[in-house]
């Protein structure tokens, strides 16, 4: 018989898992909040027991092993012979996260036991058995003096068939302690000669001998499975004190003890993040948007087919019908290309569902009381944007809660409410998404903040700088105002990585903060990192373009209307306000480019409230661009964030508007 390759549904058991254990995450929070719920139990579960039956399934004995001892916990609960309090959803929580730990470790092809999720499973056996056990590390010794089982397991004919394995049960047994085979038969059932067997049916039985301080729920739990499917009788092994007595020839298989790994445990986040990213990821595409793909493939098939036919017998009063063919195709061509982009959409709710349980740790930690709201959980992202705005988001809430937010007593004396409030909300606005991070808090430290710059020399002695410019320097590497830094915060590294990941994202972050009445930090993402809608611009004999969403307007200025300042900087006067002008021409350095700005246009653009002209000889029109990556095939250069190719074949760089802002107050720094 033909065998299957296991390793080929690895990666889907992974995934599955790691959903699984989101799952249970969510619903122990609930249960945690107070929720009476007892699908949320069942919901816990189901999720252990899936994940126990596929990591036996795929040869992860050691997560299935755990999982067993958490499912036997689990069962108590769900029969209502164990209440659920708080010390409870403490320890299955922590056996979420020992779980995805060693889901990491058994995807990166290392032992997925070790020293710490021992010592948790005996903890979760402690609590199942209700009885003294053997500490963890007489199970990572392999040898438990303890009694045991006598186990009588005769498969019938037609156990094969409906999936079971034997030796998957073995496995299991080996688990919970050492297995013995006393003794392998073959059953009176068998046909007496070779050629009449039948590989799907079993003939075969065993006696065996587990020896440990094994529970008998756990026992019965391996064979959950095959009622129906097979005789089975248990008995308990009375008075047994070692099990050094065993015969090692009659072993099932070698003793597999869990060992303990030498790598130290991963954290939470690599865990995920391994599962979760990296190459050959996929994504789990809605049956709705699969079936708008394939109408879509057959509008254009009509359409292709149409044009082939006008190709074939062409006459020149059929010049309308191609016109008309030719329309059509663009339309399907466009809607084809929103039905892709639409399958690498995803909620942000997969970012936010981890929070409740951050929220909770920090809660905790810091003795403060923390309302958490999520508001626009459904909002779509590019897949790759949501796998790169978690950290940052992370970043942003840990600070929220351990800067921003007070204790309860000094809430409390301000006249507020001892439970703060943070909110989490993504909407869209324009074609961009919009993260928004929000607490109740003290706000910035404002005097704190500028005291720290000047100490730094990013203020002079009695400077006073605006608002926002005192929000802005809370991006700068290294700023901190904590006093002693803590595993929390305080070492300075942290707003300005998360600035600059956001950027790297193609977005913007900024913060509006009130003394008192807290912050607000809002982070502005690209829908999808693949295509922009942008405006195509000349510059010389350039092509440059700028996304539409970043433009405020375009006009053309008189030359009176444009002001020199110290340094050689110019500034025009535009709604209010002055704004700086960078001249594209200068600053990439194209030839035989527009000088005289009243034959140019100026392209106003905006990035993270800052405002500036783009001199740029003239605009040619809208186009959606494939972003081509520059750093790929030449190297990154600042201000361009990429390349496309455009309908005649010819290479357009895009402007990164973050970027060249950058680049304009650099040159207005150094001027």
């Amino acid at each position: 018989m033909a065998t299957v390759d296991l390793t080929q549904f690895h990666k889907t058991f992974f995934e599955e898992s790691l959903e699984g254990l989101d799952a249970m995450e969510a619903a122990l929070l609930a249960l945690d909040s107070g929720s009476t719920d007892h699908e949320l139990v069942h919901t816990i579960f189901r999720a252990a027991h899936s994940i126990k039956g596929g990591a036996a399934t795929f040869g992860f004995a050691d997560v299935a092993a755990f999982t067993h001892v958490a499912e036997s916990l689990l069962e108590e609960v769900r029969s209502e012979r164990r209440a659920v309090d708080t010390a409870l959803v403490d320890l299955l929580l922590r056996s979420v996260d020992c779980l995805r730990a060693m889901l990491a470790r058994s995807a990166g092809g290392q032992p997925a036991a070790d020293a710490d999720s021992e010592t948790l499973r005996g903890e979760l056996l402690r609590l199942a058995s209700g009885e003294a056990v053997a500490a963890p590390a007489a199970v990572a010794s392999g040898v438990a003096s303890a009694s045991g089982w006598d186990i009588r397991f005769v498969a019938l004919p037609h156990l094969l068939q409906t999936g079971n394995d034997p030796l998957r049960l073995f496995r299991e047994l080996e688990q919970l302690g050492r297995l013995e085979v006393r003794r392998a038969f073959v059953l009176d059932s068998a046909p007496a000669r070779l050629a009449e067997l039948d590989p799907s049916q079993c003939h075969l039985g065993w006696e065996l001998r587990l020896h440990g301080a094994v529970a008998r729920g756990d026992v019965d739990a391996v064979f959950d499975w095959l009622d129906g499917d097979c005789e089975l009788a248990i008995e308990a092994l009375p008075g047994e004190t070692s099990a050094t007595a065993a015969d090692p020839v009659a072993m099932a298989a070698p003793a597999t003890a869990p060992v303990p790994a030498a790598a130290a445990p991963p954290a939470r986040e690599t865990a995920t993040v391994r599962a979760a990213s990296g190459e050959g990821s996929s994504i789990r595409v809605g049956v709705d948007k699969v079936d708008a793909l394939i109408n879509m493939m057959g509008e254009l098939v009509i359409t292709q087919s149409m044009l082939s036919d006008i190709g074939e017998n062409f006459r020149p009063s059929q010049l309308e019908r191609l016109r008309e063919g030719l329309l059509q195709l663009e339309r399907t061509t466009r809607e084809l290309q929103e039905s892709v982009m639409r399958i690498r959409m995803l909620p942000i709710g997969s970012v936010f569902n981890r929070f409740p349980r951050l929220v909770r740790d920090l809660e905790r930690k810091l003795g403060k009381q923390v309302r958490l709201e999520l508001h626009g959980e459904h909002t779509e992202l590019d897949k790759t944007v949501l796998e790169k705005i978690g950290d940052p988001l992370v970043h942003l809430v840990r600070n929220a809660i351990d800067h921003g937010l007070e204790l309860p007593a000094q809430r409390k004396a301000a006249g507020k409410p001892e439970n703060g409030t943070l909110k989490l909300n993504a909407y869209h606005e324009g074609g961009n998404i919009v993260v928004q991070i929000s607490d109740d808090g003290a706000g910035l430290n404002r005097a704190a903040i500028v005291a720290k710059a000047q100490q730094r020399g990013l203020l002079g002695a009695g400077q006073e700088p605006s608002d926002a410019e005192v929000a802005e320097l809370i991006f700068q590497p290294g700023f901190s105002t904590a006093a002693q830094a803590t595993d929390l915060s305080g070492r300075g590294v942290g707003m300005d990585v998360v600035r600059r990941n956001v950027r790297d994202l193609g977005g913007s972050v900024g913060v509006k903060s009130e003394a008192g009445k807290g912050s607000v930090f809002t982070i502005a993402l690209p829908l999808t990192l693949a295509i922009i809608d942008g405006l195509v611009t000349a510059v010389g004999d350039e092509r440059y373009i700028v996304p539409l969403t970043s433009i405020v307007e375009s006009l053309r200025l008189k030359p009176e209307a444009v002001r020199r300042i110290t340094g050689g900087g110019e500034v025009f006067h535009f709604r209010e306000e002055y704004l700086p002008i960078m001249r594209l021409h200068r600053a990439f350095g194209c030839a035989d480019a527009v000088t005289e700005i009243e034959r140019g246009i100026v392209v106003v653009i905006e990035d993270a409230g800052r405002r500036m002209g783009l001199l740029v000889d003239d605009l040619l029109g809208q186009q959606q661009a494939v972003i081509k990556s520059l750093d790929a095939h030449y190297r990154r250069v600042q201000g361009i964030s990429g390349a496309t190719i455009l309908s005649d074949g010819s290479v357009a760089l895009i402007v990164d508007v973050g970027g060249v802002v950058r680049l304009g107050q650099r040159s207005k720094a150094a001027a």
